[in-house]
């Protein structure tokens, strides 16, 4: 037995709701632009990081191999993010210049 679609049945939206958030609200959390500062301050530490324990290495200050390898990983692999990231970005800006209107 099926039930029947009642004409009277009102379609609430997730916003009349009390859910979610409206597109252009003001929110409390960092911004975008924050956001994209902060990775390229965190990549930019990574790679002088990366440069001191290398350099610490090579002066012959008590630096392990294994250190100086996991600073030259961890700052390439910041690096590698943060150019997937700047690819991303640059995919998403053409792909909503070419939309036609």
């Amino acid at each position: 037995m099926t039930t029947p679609i009642r004409p009277e049945m009102q379609v609430v939206s997730p916003l009349e709701r009390g859910e979610g958030t409206p597109i252009g609200s003001v929110t409390d959390g960092p911004g975008f632009g924050d956001l994209l500062t902060r990775a390229l301050g965190g990549a930019e530490s990574m790679q002088q990081q990366k440069d001191n324990v290398i350099g610490a290495f090579l002066r012959g200050d008590p630096v392990e191999l294994h250190q100086v390898m996991a600073a030259a990983e961890e700052a390439s692999l910041s690096l590698q993010l943060l150019v997937e990231t700047r690819n991303k970005l640059t995919s998403a800006y053409q792909s909503l210049m070419n939309t036609q209107v």
